[in-house]
């Protein structure tokens, strides 16, 4: 039953991440997100549903269009694939619960404001106000903790983002200030301080290594969003393992 249902979400994964893609490109720019239908960026030529196979269709035409021979980006086959491999991870640790359901749409949020951060460096308000309901529903009748830590989560996400917005005059967006305030109500208050920790560490090591291969400038900025992000998802399966580890240190 479980390699089903993981086969299941794994190819789910994959369909819905290819909409992920559309949603996260589309969006910030306000471009309608059903019309027009799929098309190549270079030539515009109507993507036929061949051409929209997840995974498959990128690798079956080399990566490029068949109508121009331009390139498509990999944002298409690696979101597809995060997507579903994500879902897959969301369940196994998860299982039968509803703390599956909440993963899942975590994932499909990342996948999306990843998407859009790295693009344009942007995190759209009218995503944020699409699951947010979703997230506050959910909590308020499946909470991981108390219904308050989950609020003081979100205090706490929101306010340490703001903090570093007045400290340095707009080093980073208000967008990353409003997603990790909604991914503190996501986690709860104990959570969201790993979350933040691992984004920090992840990003300073990402920036490390641009900087180093000189494939950003010195003070360039980066989007942050993704790391947030990732930093959620792994403190969402792994948070109080990785709180316990800590604290053994000092014991």
């Amino acid at each position: 039953m479980t390699l089903f249902i993981s086969s299941y979400l794994f190819i789910l994964g994959l369909i819905l991440g290819s909409f992920y893609n559309v949603v996260g490109l589309r969006v910030p720019v306000r471009e309608s997100i059903v019309h027009p239908p799929s098309r190549c960026p270079s030539c515009e030529t109507r993507l036929k549903p061949f051409d929209l196979i997840p995974i498959f269709s990128y690798l079956l035409s080399r990566g490029k269009c068949r109508h121009c021979n331009s390139r498509v980006s990999l944002v298409y086959p690696l979101g597809e694939l995060a997507t579903g491999l994500l879902f897959v991870w969301i369940y196994l640790n998860f299982g039968n619960s509803w703390e599956t359901l909440i993963g899942l749409l975590l994932v499909s949020l990342s996948v999306i404001i990843t998407v859009s951060d790295l693009k344009y460096m942007l995190i759209p308000n009218r995503i944020l106000l699409a699951f947010a309901p979703l997230f506050l529903v959910l909590r308020f009748l499946y909470p991981m903790e108390s219904v308050w830590l989950h609020f003081w989560g979100a205090i706490a996400g929101g306010g340490v983002l703001l903090f570093i917005v007045v400290i340095t005059r707009g080093g980073m967006g208000l967008g990353d200030v409003k997603l990790f305030c909604l991914l503190g109500w996501v986690l709860g208050l104990y959570n969201i301080i790993p979350a933040f920790l691992i984004a920090c560490l992840i990003g300073s090591v990402v920036g490390g290594v641009l900087l180093l291969f000189k494939l950003i400038k010195p003070k360039q900025p980066i989007p942050f969003g993704p790391f947030l992000l990732i930093g959620s998802l792994l403190s969402s399966a792994y948070g109080s393992t990785i709180i316990n580890f800590y604290l053994s240190i000092f014991n």
